[in-house]
């Protein structure tokens, strides 16, 4: 496919890539940044944007590696690959959810290329969106094409106006983790709970996340946890290579002395954005978890659902990635030996 022609610039340092951004570039996508190019190069051979100007990121310093400290947690430069947080043994030891889900993203030649602040910035997959033919609501269209259309991958919670489901599996384990996500612009940097990088289509139905024009995704922080907390990842998807999560499950949890201390649950796949659900992780702390238990864990975290015409399959498959990665993280008494679960 041909693309319209734009200007690349290869700014040598993060200064200078930010002096090329413009802050009134909201929603016109005459720049746009280019790090792994994995999304952005489709999109634009699919002419959903045309930018005038694109930034290439990519061999910026000091942006790259993994760095583990043990006062302040796993440091994660934005433009370290996808394909080195799935092998890196600090990962795979004190965040396996991370490691299993950048383990599950699409195919060993993406994972070589793209990156995790890609990763975590990408645009929608739903084939509305997609489609260049269609001017659907995220691209200035007055209604979401997917709300009465083919809406099998659609979302089922935090829908409306539009119904997308948020597409990165390293961003539902991060949110999981409790990571922090540091932010560079003009005016300095700020670092925010990732959590909060997130937006509904309700807050700007046009973008997935708080980042500004003039602003880059510099690097992500996993603090320290207790030595009992052991962390997985569940996805399901249609095919085993190269799919995207029709569901899936991040679980991180304390286990001390037979009773789960501390608990976070979030789901992927199946929202906007990724769906932290702490009214069901309060039916856990502090107990036993038993079957019981578990299943009102699963019921609580589908709360609020509503199901468009062809999706309604994603409550009970949700609800049994929930079951299934709380029990998988407590059916050992110590933290269980690192398994990219999607592939057993």
């Amino acid at each position: 496919m041909s693309m319209k022609a734009f200007e690349l610039r290869n700014p040598l340092t993060l200064k200078e890539a930010l002096g090329y951004l413009d802050p009134s570039d909201v929603h016109k996508d005459r720049i746009r940044i280019m790090a792994g190019g994995q999304d952005l190069l489709t999109e634009m051979k699919e002419h959903i944007v045309e930018p005038e100007i694109v930034v290439n990121i990519k061999n910026l310093p000091g942006m790259t590696g993994i760095h583990y400290d043990r006062n302040t947690g796993i440091k994660i430069g934005a433009l370290t690959k996808i394909a080195d947080l799935s092998t890196d043994k600090t990962i795979r030891q004190f965040a396996p959810a991370l490691a299993i889900a950048a383990e599950s993203i699409a195919s060993t030649q993406i994972r070589n290329m793209g990156t995790l602040g890609g990763n975590l910035c990408q645009r929608p997959r739903c084939w509305y969106y997609r489609n260049e033919h269609l001017i659907c609501l995220k691209k200035g269209g007055k209604n979401c094409l997917a709300a009465s259309g083919e809406n099998k991958y659609n979302a089922i919670l935090g829908g409306g106006p539009s119904f997308i489901v948020h597409p990165s599996d390293t961003a539902t384990a991060l949110v999981a983790l409790d990571a922090r996500i540091t932010i560079a612009g003009a005016n300095g940097t700020r670092t925010i709970p990732i959590k909060q990088f997130f937006s509904l289509p309700n807050v700007d139905v046009r973008r997935e996340n708080v980042l500004k024009p003039n602003e880059i995704v510099t690097e992500i922080t996993i603090p320290n946890a207790s030595r009992n907390t052991r962390s997985v990842y569940f996805k399901f998807r249609e095919q085993v290579s190269m799919d995207w999560a029709m569901s899936a499950v991040a679980v991180a949890l304390e286990y001390t002395g037979g009773k789960v201390v501390e608990c976070r649950i979030v789901l992927g796949g199946v929202a906007p954005i990724p769906w932290h659900v702490p009214d069901a992780e309060a039916l856990l702390k502090g107990k036993a978890p038993t079957l019981e238990t578990i299943q009102a864990v699963a019921e609580k975290a589908l709360d609020g659902s509503i199901s468009l015409n062809q999706n309604g399959y994603k409550v009970a498959l949700t609800k049994a990635l929930v079951r299934r990665a709380v029990q998988y993280l407590v059916a050992t008494p110590t933290p269980p030996a690192f398994r990219d679960v999607n592939r057993m």
